[in-house]
């Protein structure tokens, strides 16, 4: 495997761990019995998934087979759903540092194919980034206040 191959599969089984960490989390939500959250997050888990399953097409695209390594154990706890969220939102960035060093790697080695494929992941981040940012900053602003969360709750439970 090439070192830009061995990136994409690295990175395949980073959406794959990121869909766990995000089921883990919907999980968390539910049991605090917030319906909404735990949707969101069970809809940001398939997301996840949908991601991987994109690397994984397109490291056979490149004539390579994709390497599943093992996925170690989320977080069972995860504070208040401010700190919930403000998790996730740095998990983003990882995701987005990964993504980046991805696409230098692949702009070093003038690989276009590669490049145009991560293209579309840097959008992807940004968009990500922003949704997370924004639900962090109406969760500061609700404090704990069980009325403003249950409000939230029941608006993050519409995302379809």
């Amino acid at each position: 495997m090439t070192n830009l191959i061995e990136g994409l599969n690295e990175q395949m089984n980073f959406e794959i761990s990121s869909a766990y960490i995000y089921a883990a989390m919907a999980s968390y939500c539910k049991s605090k019995g917030m319906e909404g959250f735990a949707h969101f997050m069970d809809f940001q888990a398939k997301e996840e998934l949908g991601h991987a399953m994109d690397f994984y097409k397109f490291i056979f695209l490149l004539n390579s087979v994709p390497e599943y390594e093992a996925i170690a154990k989320p977080a069972t706890e995860y504070g208040t759903f401010s700190e919930l969220f403000k998790q996730a939102l740095e998990h983003e960035k990882e995701v987005t540092r990964r993504i980046r060093a991805l696409y230098q790697k692949a702009t070093e080695e003038k690989n276009y194919e590669i490049l145009e494929f991560l293209g579309g992941y840097i959008k992807e981040q940004v968009e990500e980034e922003n949704t997370f940012r924004g639900i962090v900053e109406k969760m500061e602003r609700l404090g704990e206040s069980w009325t403003g969360l249950y409000h939230y709750d029941a608006e993050l439970g519409r995302r379809a």
